[in-house]
C-alpha cells in the first residue's frame, strides 16, 4: 500500500472487536465519552492514527500500550485529542448570546448588587478552539463602559483536547470561523495576521484556557462560583450516567441564580430536576434557583 501503510483487520473482524471494545470502555471510564457500536469504525480510525505514531501493529498491542506502558497517560491524552476534535465558529448561536447579554447578565448583577465588589465568572466548558469564549469576552467588553462599569469579569475556557486548546491560546482564525461575527466587532477586536485574523490582546487577557476532563471529580469541585456556564454540544457524547454526573457538578458550580446554556439538541429532561427551564426568544437556558425549595414544594 502507499506510504508504507499496511492493511489491518477492521472492527467487523471478530479477532479485533474485543480489543476495540476494551479501548472504547477505557475511553468511557476516563472521559465519559461513549462510542456506540455504530461508531466503532470511527474509533478504530482514530486508534489507527495513534498506532502508526506509536509504532504499534495491532489493537491488542495498542490496548496494552494504553494500559500498561510507561507512556500510557500521555498516549491516552493523544487518543482523546483524536476523538474530541470539534468544529465551531464565532457567534455560533445568536439567540443565546442576545439573551446572555440582554437578560442573563443584568439578572446576575441584580442578584449581586449589594456586594461591594462584583467579579463575574463565565465558564465555557468544551471550548474547542476558542471561538465561544472569545465571543463571550467581546460581548462583555462591549458592556465595560455601561452595564459592567466598575465591575470585573473573567472567562474560564476548558476542553479535553490539548491541540484545540493550543490553537485557542494562539487565537488565529480564518474567514470561515468568522462567518457569523458582526463586522463592527471583527474590526474592533481582531487584527490581520498572515492572511488570517488574530484576536487582540485585550480580549485574550480576559480568557483563561486550561484542560479539564468534565468527569474528573477532583477538578470539577474546584470550578466554583460560576455565574454562567456554556456547555454546548458536549453532553451529546455522554451516556446517561456520565451526563447526570456532569450536570450535578454544574449545578454545584453555579452561584444561586446562575445560568447553564446547552446546545440546541441537548436537554436536562429526565436527568436533573434541580434546574429551572427558562425560555428566551429563539432559545432556552437552565437557571439555578436563588433559594433552595422547601421540602414538599416541588
Amino acid at each position: 500500500m502507499a506510504n508504507g501503510e499496511f492493511a489491518r483487520p477492521r472492527a467487523s473482524d471478530p479477532g479485533t472487536t474485543a480489543h476495540l471494545v476494551r479501548i472504547r470502555d477505557l475511553v468511557y471510564q476516563v472521559a465519559g465519552i461513549y462510542q456506540s457500536d455504530t461508531r466503532l469504525n470511527f474509533l478504530e480510525d482514530r486508534c489507527e492514527r495513534r498506532m502508526q505514531a506509536a509504532n504499534v501493529d495491532s489493537l491488542r498491542d495498542y490496548y496494552h500500550y494504553l494500559t500498561a506502558s510507561a507512556d500510557r497517560g500521555r498516549e491516552l491524552y493523544q487518543l482523546l485529542n483524536e476523538i474530541t476534535i470539534g468544529e465551531t465558529c464565532f457567534f455560533r448561536n445568536e439567540p443565546q448570546l442576545n439573551a446572555f447579554r440582554q437578560v442573563v447578565i443584568p439578572q446576575v448583577l441584580q442578584i449581586r448588587q449589594r456586594l461591594p465588589f462584583v467579579h463575574l465568572r463565565i465558564w465555557s466548558a468544551g471550548c474547542s478552539t476558542g471561538e465561544e469564549p472569545y465571543t463571550l469576552a467581546m460581548l462583555m467588553l462591549e458592556e465595560s463602559n455601561g452595564l459592567l462599569r466598575g465591575r470585573t469579569f473573567e472567562i474560564l475556557a476548558t476542553d479535553l483536547n490539548d491541540r484545540s486548546l493550543e490553537k485557542a491560546k494562539v487565537g488565529l482564525y480564518d474567514d470561515y470561523a468568522l462567518r457569523n461575527l458582526p463586522p463592527a466587532l471583527g474590526a474592533k477586536y481582531l487584527r490581520p495576521n498572515g492572511g488570517k485574523y488574530e484576536v487582540i490582546e485585550a480580549v485574550k487577557a480576559k480568557v483563561n484556557f486550561s484542560r479539564c476532563n468534565l468527569l474528573d471529580d477532583s477538578r470539577m469541585v474546584f470550578m466554583k462560583s460560576m455565574d454562567v456556564i456554556f456547555c454546548c454540544n458536549v453532553l451529546i457524547y455522554f451516556d446517561g450516567a456520565a451526563k447526570r454526573r456532569v450536570i450535578s457538578h454544574f449545578y454545584n458550580n453555579l452561584n444561586p441564580g446562575g445560568y447553564l446554556y446547552l446546545g440546541y439538541s441537548e436537554s436536562l429532561f429526565g436527568f436533573n430536576d434541580d434546574f429551572r427551564l427558562v425560555h428566551f426568544p429563539g432559545t432556552t437556558a437552565y437557571r439555578k434557583p436563588e433559594h433552595k425549595p422547601e421540602v414538599g414544594t416541588r
